[in-house]
Order: structure tokens, then C-alpha cells, then sequence
């Protein structure tokens, strides 16, 4: 499955990393690409596997906030 986050406060390429890292630690996460300018996260998992809310968790943790 594929779903897209709105997260604000990415700004660089270490937000990029820093989200993108912490999304793929989550078992069933397949994949996720940050686009830092629409400042949107595509994000494919498993839904077997992880929910939205462990992966706006994942994000928060990192320190951006993620709008539903």
C-alpha cells in the first residue's frame, strides 16, 4: 500500500535523511521518499505490518510534525 504524509519542518537534506531513516526502521515499511519542497513523504508498507499512526509517531520522534 502507498500512502502520503504532510510533514512540516523538513528543510534540508539531514531532514530528508532523518525521516526517511526513521520510516525505514519500521517492519513493513517497504520504502520512503521525502519531496522536502511539497513537503510531502511517500511512504509504502505493508498495512499487515505498520499503521499510519506508528509511522506519524516514527516522524514525530524525529522531531517534525505530521498533519493528518
Amino acid at each position: 500500500m502507498e500512502k502520503t504524509l504532510n510533514v512540516q519542518g523538513m528543510t534540508c537534506g539531514h531532514c530528508k535523511m532523518s525521516v526517511e531513516g526513521a520510516l525505514k526502521k519500521l517492519d513493513g515499511v517497504s520504502a520512503a521518499e521525502v519531496n522536502l519542497e511539497a513537503g510531502k513523504v511517500d511512504v509504502t508498507f505493508d498495512e499487515s505490518k505498520v499503521n499510519v499512526d506508528a509511522m506519524k509517531e516514527a516522524i514525530e520522534e524525529q522531531g517534525y510534525d505530521v498533519e493528518a
